[in-house]
Formats: structure tokens, sequence, C-alpha cells
């Protein structure tokens, strides 16, 4: 590792560091260290750490800003690449918004809302990057990130790089191709909206990011949904009528404010988030014969 991580800072990628603790990249704050901890600062820097983990046989996978991921306590191993500062470009032609994956998804939602362009008004209070949202196709309110995206730039792991398509993305409720038949990282994206009343644009986005604050528990450190909605059911609602909310598990907690959320009380490792997620998915399947799956990735451990 200690080559590897010579040879990255020699590359001049961007910020390169050792033992980087991911509790301080999740909103969760949890996760221990990664090995190598890379935040690149371009594209170029992207491809270039790939370039350089392949070389050397290392495994390595990349997060945003840590929003829909829970990172085991014993941390990662490998390289973990950071989308952040560097990939965070944005220009606006008319209709169209090119953005760079590293972008605050709730960021270029409340940017374009004021430049009366419509289309992204469900993710007013989505956290996140605009990277993650293409990658787990991130949606609220009856639309999604499928609705908009026009084609989006990808590194894929083998280093190679390509502009995919709307329909090459093969989006579907949460999911995209990325996920499981062609992993990669989304860099760049570009999505196609529409002039709109800048006024009412503005209003519906904070209508539902008012919403989110009223019912969500951001006020404390949460990653997000913890399960997909096995529709036609809400995950929320099962684990509220299996009167779960509230429950705890060392320092882990079932929102009481909403069924779907985990909250860190302070002291939550993940090991307290995996056991309290097995705990809700089994007395839901005992009592509804429903099967939880989760919406959070959990990664990293030995």
């Amino acid at each position: 590792m200690e080559q590897l991580f010579k040879k990255l800072q020699e590359a001049n990628v961007g910020k390169v560091l050792m033992n980087e603790y991911l509790k301080n990249h999740t909103t969760m704050k949890i996760g221990g260290p990664a090995d190598i901890f890379v935040e690149p600062k371009s594209i170029e820097g992207v491809t270039k750490t790939i370039e350089l983990i392949r070389a050397e046989g290392v495994p390595w996978r990349a997060i945003g800003r840590g929003s829909n991921l829970l990172v085991h306590d014993a941390g990662i191993r490998g390289v973990v690449i950071k989308l952040g500062d560097g990939i965070n470009d944005l220009e606006i032609t008319g209709n169209k918004v090119r953005v760079g994956g590293g972008y605050s998804l709730i960021s270029l939602a409340t940017v374009i809302s004021k430049k009366g362009l419509s289309g992204l008004e469900f993710a007013g209070g989505i956290p996140g990057s605009v990277g993650g949202a293409v990658y787990m196709n991130a949606g609220a309110h009856g639309s999604d990130i499928s609705h908009i995206l026009e084609k989006t730039y990808v590194v894929f792991n083998d280093g190679s790089c390509e502009w995919l398509t709307n329909e090459d993305m093969e989006f579907s409720y949460r999911t995209s191709l990325l996920q499981k038949k062609r992993p990669g990282i989304v860099v760049e994206a570009v999505f196609q909206l529409e002039e709109g009343d800048r006024d009412i644009i503005v209003k519906e986005m904070q209508k539902n990011k008012d919403y989110r604050r009223e019912t969500q528990p951001w006020n404390y450190p949460c990653a997000g949904s913890i399960f997909r909605n096995p529709l036609p059911n809400y995950a929320g609602q099962l684990v509220e009528k299996a009167g779960l909310k509230g429950f705890i598990i060392g320092g882990a907690q079932v929102s009481p404010m909403h069924g779907n959320f985990i909250v860190n009380t302070g002291s939550a490792t993940a090991q307290d988030v995996l056991n309290l997620i097995k705990h809700v998915q089994s007395v839901v399947n005992d009592k509804y014969g429903v099967s939880l799956e989760t919406e959070v990735e959990i990664i990293g451990g030995n």
C-alpha cells in the first residue's frame, strides 16, 4: 500500500491520505478507515488513479457524499475514491445542464430552480452527489433521475471511459446498469430540463424540502432510507405497524419520526446498525411475510 500511496502522490491526482476514517465522509458518521483515500482534483485524476490502482492489483471503490452508505467498523481494504470538489463543474446552456458527478444534488436543484428550469423539483432535500444520484436512480415524489437524464460520462472499473445514454443506463427503481452489469463511476451528467414559471418551480421544490425536514430525522446522523419500498407496501409503514419506531440497539435507533430511517444517536457502530437492520427485517417478515431489502449500500469489512 505504501508503494501505491507514493505513486498516487507523485502523480498529483489530488488529495491522497492513508488510513482515513470513512466516518468523516458519511452522513451516518460511521465507518472505519480506508487503507488509502483519494479525492481526485479532476476527471483525469480519476482515470490516472484507477490506472495506478489496477497496475498494483489493489481493490477499490468510489463514494460520493456518503449519504446512502453504511461502512463497516473495520473500514475498507484498498482504495476509496471520493468525488468531491474537483469533479463539480456546472454549465447551464438553455434547457440543458452539464454537471460534475461530485456536485451536490441539493445545490443543483436549488440553482436550476432559481433559473426557472423544471425537472429536479423532486430532489429538493435529497442529500448526496449528482454521481451517486445517477448511479442509483435517486428519486422522490413520483419522479427520479431517469426522467431527466440525457447522458452520463462514466469511468469504468477497467479504466475505460464512455458516454452512456438514458437507455444505456437501464434504469429501474433505485437501480441502474452501473450497480449490477457494468460497475463504474459517474463523473459527469447531462440533464434535459424544461422551462417553467420560476416562482412555481421554487415553491414546489421548497415544499418538497420542507416535507423532508418535517417527516425525516436529518437532525441526527443517518443514511437516508434504509429499506427499499416493497411496493405496493411502504417500508416505513410496515416498520411502524410492527411497533418498531424508536427501537434501539446500542447507539442505533429506528427513528421515532420515520420507520424507514435508522439514526446514529451519537455512539452507534456499524455493527449496531447491522444488528438493528436484521432485527427489523426479522420482525416485519414474521408479522407480515414481507422481506425488506436494504436500499442503503453496506460496504467494507475484512
